[in-house]
C-alpha cells in the first residue's frame, strides 16, 4: 500500500473511529530504501500499512508510533548512528541509533490521529439542536437524527447517544439505542418518565444489565433549568465522564498503554526486532533473532562472539 492507498486507508479508519498514527519520511540519507514523502499507517495493534523503510526501520517506527498514540503527542525521529548527524541534530528530535548494512538514515515524523468524540442526538427539539451546536463547538462529531430515522446502526460502541424524543416513541427509540451498546446512553426526561420507559422495556425482555446503563435524566442535575441549560448540563456530564475515563473508547487524548509486542535485540547489530517477524537461531538454550540474513549469517559463523551480549529488550 502506498500513495492514494494510504490516504484511502486513513479515511476508512477515521470513518470507523479507530485511532492510528501516520508516519512520514521527511529526509533520507542514501542508500536507505525509503524516499522523502513515503508514508505508512500504524494501527493501535501495531500493524504497519504502507512503506516507511526496510527491516531496520519498521520495528522502531511501530514501537514509537504506538507510544505516540498512547501519549497523543507527535514526535520527530532521526534513525541512524549519532555520528551521521553530529552537532546538527536540533533540540526536540529523538535520535534512535540503528545499525543497518546499508548505512542509510531516516528522519521520520510520526503524528497521532485520534478519533473525535461521536455524539448522536435523537430528537428535533430546540434543546437537541442546541446540544448538537455546542458539541460541534468542541470539535465533536454530532449527528442530529429524527426518532423515526434512528437505527442501532446510527451509532457504535464508541458513540454517545442522547435520546431527546420528548415522549414521542421514547420506548422504541431507546430500545434501538440500547441495542447499539454505546459508551453513553442518556434519556432526556423526568425520573418518573424514565422509570416508566425502562419498566416497559424490561417487560419486553430487554436485559436488565443494559437498562441499568441508561442515565435518566441525562445530564448533570442543575435543578429547574431552561431547554438551553439542559443542553449545557448534558454536555457538561459527557465532558466530565470522558475526562475521568469513565466512557470506554472516548478518551480525551491518547489510547493508553501501547499494546504489548514481543521484541528482542539483534545480538550482531543491536537492532530491535519483533520476535514473530523472523525465525530464531537456538544456541545454548536461548533464542536469538535477527533483522536480516547478514546478521544471522554472522552469528552462525561465530556465535560465541555475540551470544554473551544482552539480547533482550
Amino acid at each position: 500500500m502506498e500513495g492514494l492507498g494510504v490516504l484511502e486507508e486513513m479515511g476508512e479508519l477515521t470513518r470507523r473511529g479507530e485511532a492510528f498514527a501516520l508516519a512520514t519520511v521527511v529526509w533520507r540519507q542514501s542508500p536507505s530504501s525509503s524516499q522523502p514523502g513515503s508514508r505508512a499507517i500504524i494501527t493501535a495493534e501495531g500493524e504497519l500499512r504502507g512503506w516507511i523503510g526496510g527491516a531496520c526501520a519498521e520495528p522502531v517506527v511501530i514501537r514509537e508510533a504506538q507510544q505516540v498514540m498512547a501519549d497523543g503527542t507527535a514526535r520527530l525521529l532521526l534513525l541512524g548512528t549519532p555520528e551521521q548527524f553530529g552537532a546538527a541534530v536540533p533540540d526536540g528530535m529523538r535520535v534512535i541509533p540503528i545499525s543497518c548494512q546499508s548505512e542509510g538514515a531516516l528522519e521520520v515524523y510520526i503524528e497521532p490521529v485520534l478519533p473525535v468524540p461521536h455524539l448522536v442526538i435523537v430528537g428535533d427539539s430546540p434543546m437537541a439542536r442546541t446540544l448538537a451546536s455546542l458539541a460541534g463547538t468542541l470539535g465533536w462529531r454530532a449527528d442530529l437524527i429524527r426518532g423515526p430515522d434512528f437505527t442501532a446502526g446510527s451509532a457504535g460502541e464508541r458513540s454517545m447517544i442522547v435520546v431527546a424524543t420528548q415522549g414521542r416513541d421514547d420506548e422504541d427509540v431507546l430500545e434501538r439505542a440500547v441495542a447499539a451498546r454505546p459508551a453513553y446512553l442518556g434519556l432526556v426526561g423526568s425520573r418518573r418518565r424514565g422509570a416508566t420507559v425502562l419498566g416497559y422495556l424490561a417487560d419486553r425482555g430487554v436485559p436488565q444489565d443494559q437498562l441499568d446503563r441508561v442515565r435518566v435524566p441525562a445530564g448533570l442535575d442543575l435543578g429547574r433549568t431552561t431547554h438551553q441549560e439542559i443542553a449545557v448540563a448534558i454536555l457538561a456530564e459527557l465532558v466530565q465522564l470522558r475526562a475521568s475515563g469513565a466512557l470506554a473508547g472516548t478518551t480525551l487524548t491518547g489510547t493508553g498503554a501501547p499494546a504489548a509486542r514481543q521484541e528482542a535485540v539483534d545480538p550482531v547489530c543491536g537492532m530491535t526486532v519483533v520476535t514473530g517477524s523472523s525465525r530464531p537461531v537456538r544456541y545454548e538454550g536461548a533464542d536469538y533473532y535477527f533483522c536480516c540474513a547478514g546478521c544471522r549469517q554472522a552469528f552462525e559463523q561465530d556465535p560465541d562472539a555475540y551470544a554473551k551480549r544482552e539480547t533482550r529488550c
